[in-house]
């Protein structure tokens, strides 16, 4: 997917394994395929799970996972990934890694949410426990930024959809979000990259949610990605009702999930299938929220 990943296979885990963790060196280890970006995912034995960046922006979030997971955790009603070993650079592979509890669930998909107005209310529920907890020393992510932060990136991907995107309506969506004044009140946590890879569900109820690389504090706008990712309109409006949401915070959010999508479009369209299609979808649900607004 990146022109300068590295790369990771089964025999490079049981390496790591061997010379770091020879307590766990006999357990099967299976590559899980997913259409993560981030980290290369593998199954050790039946109660774990080993994250390998790929690249290099995401070797940093390792530790910063590692540190900050375990002290949110006791404050979310979901389930969170939790840490069992961090791995050091070894055998060629240059950069920390970590191995972490296995956590049971499907991941959902936009056509295949059996409750979506319960998905909601409990998304809403994480997201407001979530915003509550103590922001001491919590890091910055660049999900929380301003979106004026994120203009050229988002005017550069615009620039390589013609023909492919309503660029007109693209434009005039991103232009209206800009408008919109920025986040007023200090900042809160966000989990930054609510998307449906990274929820677990379980009999239709959110049960987990999983990386925690994009977590930091920023505008709270971040984290209503997912209302236009996954949830159909009904249970967005839900969503939005539910966590009391502001109509600017609402339109930052809309304009923050625009932005992703159009960044993510032109840079995955032919490595990764499944996240240039819900790019797409994204893109559509917008335009399709400016159209009928409220």
């Amino acid at each position: 997917m990146h022109s300068d990943e590295i790369a990771t296979d089964d025999a490079l885990v049981r390496r790591l394994l061997a010379d770091q963790f020879p307590h766990w060196a006999e357990l099967p280890v299976a590559q899980i395929p997913s259409a993560g970006t981030d980290n290369a995912l593998y199954r050790l034995g039946r109660d774990m799970l080993i994250r390998m960046p790929r690249i290099h922006w995401a070797a940093d979030d390792v530790r910063k996972e590692q540190h900050w997971l375990p002290r949110l955790a006791p404050h979310l009603p979901v389930a969170i990934p939790a840490p069992v070993a961090l791995g050091d650079p070894a055998a060629g592979y240059p950069w920390p890694w970590s191995i972490y509890r296995w956590l049971e669930g499907e991941t959902p998909s936009v056509d295949a949410i059996s409750n979506p107005m319960a998905l909601a209310h409990d998304l809403a529920a994480f997201v407001t426990a979530l915003r509550r907890i103590d922001t001491t020393h919590a890091p910055r992510t660049l999900r929380g930024v301003p979106l004026i932060e994120r203009d050229a990136q988002t005017r550069a991907a615009i620039a390589q959809l013609r023909g492919k995107v309503d660029i007109q309506g693209v434009v005039s969506a991103w232009d209206d979000a800009l408008a919109t004044p920025p986040w007023p009140r200090p900042p809160v946590w966000i989990h930054g990259d609510l998307a449906p890879g990274n929820l677990l569900i379980d009999n239709g109820r959110l049960d987990a949610v999983i990386d925690f690389g994009s977590a930091g504090i920023g505008d709270p706008a971040a984290d209503m990605l997912i209302a236009w990712t996954l949830l159909p309109p009904g249970a967005r409006g839900a969503y939005r009702t539910a966590l009391g949401v502001d109509a600017d915070t609402w339109k930052r959010g809309r304009g923050q999930a625009l932005s992703i999508a159009l960044i993510q479009l032109p840079y995955y369209e032919h490595t990764n299938l499944p996240l240039a299609a819900s790019a797409r979808h994204v893109i559509g649900e917008v335009l399709t929220d400016l159209e009928s607004p409220g």
